[in-house]
């Protein structure tokens, strides 16, 4: 069932549930940081209208600066606004962001410990028919490597305005991860967050047999494989995992001294992700058996994003494949 208390949308479960792109959000979070704000800047690689930016640059065009495909300028000059005493926002596609600029994040943003949020848009493989060279899933293992990086990937868009409008309070370098299509609305404006802590969305009555950690836009179908298992008798409990540096080392220990088994689902590559930081914790905290749902050590190519989702093995099905496997393993 739902978790009350963590006030979710009602019609999750329904066909006609609403469905927002999760960077839609946040340009809506950019856009009430920088009212609240005005030492919030934007900054964009010549996709202001792609990324949601222009959200913010319609509304405060002299705190706005197009810097056109030069993504290694981007956050250089982002840094050095912070620098200053600005809070920059840069935003540009995450295979080019942090993909292509990848060093100059290191080197004049995190080791220099400056708060500059760079936005990593139509980040995994539901990018589509872009294809595999425009299909970042590397990027949850680039940036939660770095020393000083905040790591955030929303769920949904009412989750992601909010992280964005966190992130502006923060003071530390942070990446936001944010996918491309239309995803179900599962939170609310009443819904909490907090960057550094975990929710568990979906608790069955009873302690559960399986813990699944799901972030970004797979955790709507990890919720659905947990409710449809319901029926088999197979209590699931499914933690949406939005921060994945800091890491709520508490709440996942918790999760798996509760149920000796957990299952990580993430659009990404499975090496280096949110589930290999889960692993980390575990290994070091109370180790289980873990099944890691993600992409397989291979790159991406072109087909519709439901396409695949379901072909590298992110799909509802494959979700209670893993669950079943994971169990297995734990008797």
């Amino acid at each position: 069932m739902l978790n009350p208390l963590q006030k979710l949308n009602p019609k999750i479960w329904n066909d006609d549930v609403e469905q927002v792109p999760i960077r839609q959000g946040f340009g809506e979070g950019l856009l009430q940081a920088g009212i609240d704000n005005e030492k919030v800047v934007g900054l964009c690689a010549d996709l202001t209208e792609s990324t949601k930016m222009n959200l913010f640059a319609d509304r405060f065009p002299k705190r706005f600066v197009q810097v056109g495909v030069a993504e290694q300028n981007l956050v250089t000059t982002a840094s050095g606004m912070a620098a200053m005493g600005k809070i920059p926002f840069v935003s540009s596609y995450a295979m080019f962001s942090p993909g292509r600029n990848w060093e100059q994040i290191r080197t004049t943003i995190t080791y220099n410990n400056v708060p500059v949020i760079i936005v990593g848009s139509h980040a995994g493989v539901s990018v589509g028919p872009d294809g595999g060279t425009h299909q970042a899933i590397e990027d949850i293992a680039l940036m939660r490597v770095l020393p000083r990086m905040n790591v955030i990937a929303p769920c949904d868009s009412i989750e992601a305005k909010k992280a964005t409008m966190a992130l502006a309070k923060l003071g530390q370098p942070a990446y936001i991860r944010l996918a491309r299509e239309k995803t179900p609305v599962i939170t609310t404006e009443d819904t909490p967050f907090e960057i550094g802590k975990a929710q568990v969305f979906f608790s069955p009555d009873g302690l559960a047999h399986v813990g699944v950690i799901a972030c970004g836009s797979l955790v709507h179908n990890a919720m659905r494989a947990a409710k449809k298992l319901e029926k088999e008798g197979i209590r699931v409990k499914v933690m949406n995992l939005a921060t994945i540096k800091p890491l709520d080392v508490p709440a996942i220990v918790a999760l798996a001294k509760e149920t000796k088994a957990i299952v990580t689902v993430e659009e990404h590559q499975v090496a280096g992700g949110m589930g290999s930081a889960v692993a980390e914790c575990l290994a070091k905290q109370f180790p289980v058996p873990i099944e890691f749902l993600g992409v397989q050590d291979e790159y991406g190519q072109s087909g519709t994003p439901l396409e695949l989702v379901e072909h590298y093995g992110m799909g509802v099905k494959d979700i209670i494949a893993a669950i079943k496997k994971v169990m297995d393993r734990k008797n």
